[in-house]
């Protein structure tokens, strides 16, 4: 099977979603007491609350952001988008310090890299309009954007925790997360497909 950059880049992505959302559902399943809509994500990686199985949870996570970063290397060698590659590649390193540095080890340098993965991700979502056709395009930037709203509304409840209408942190953290596993795994699948990725 002959595989160009373009669909290397999309199963690399598609692999980083499926492995990991896969690892989150098991965890979530086997954390005692979880809560889904008022727990983090980063929860199940916490070794204080998940035990030992929180080393899944993290190794599922730097593989992710490998997967990530090695898609936006293709998707770079291959497309010369390197504003696109480089935002993604911003996302995979996020993913990578998430997974190593967790969120009971050092809380700050969590939370950081965190917010730069959220941050990146979304752009990343969005800047790809320029690079596909409609529908897809339309989609790519309807869910960065509504990923970045749910981060900003997440900040104010930070502040104000009524705010969102009581929604637990874990649901609006998931409001954020969800979309930009969403859109990885339709651009992975994009990738894999016929459509032209044109550069910036």
């Amino acid at each position: 099977m002959n595989l160009d950059n373009k669909k290397i880049a999309g199963l690399l992505l598609f692999i980083a979603v499926m492995q990991f959302v896969l690892i989150t559902v098991v965890c979530e399943t086997v954390y005692p007491g979880y809560i889904a809509g008022q727990q983090a994500i980063s929860d199940l990686g916490n070794w204080n609350l998940a035990g030992h199985f929180a080393a899944v949870f993290s190794v599922s996570s730097i593989l992710f952001g490998v997967l990530i970063i090695a898609g936006a290397y293709f998707i770079g060698q291959g497309f010369k988008t390197r504003r696109f590659s480089s935002l993604l590649a911003l996302a995979g390193v996020g993913n990578v310090v998430v997974g190593v540095v967790a969120e009971n080890i050092v809380p700050a340098v969590h939370s950081l890299f965190a917010l730069i993965m959220f941050v990146s991700w979304a752009v990343a979502a969005v800047v790809s309009f320029r690079c596909w056709k409609s529908p897809f395009s339309y989609l790519s930037v309807a869910l960065g954007a509504f990923s970045l709203l749910m981060l900003a509304f997440s900040l104010v409840q930070r502040v104000s925790p009524s705010f969102l209408l009581g929604f637990g942190l874990g649901g609006v953290e998931r409001l954020i997360v969800y979309p930009l596993w969403l859109w990885t795994l339709g651009f992975g699948a994009h990738l894999m497909g016929q459509s032209t990725l044109h550069p910036d």
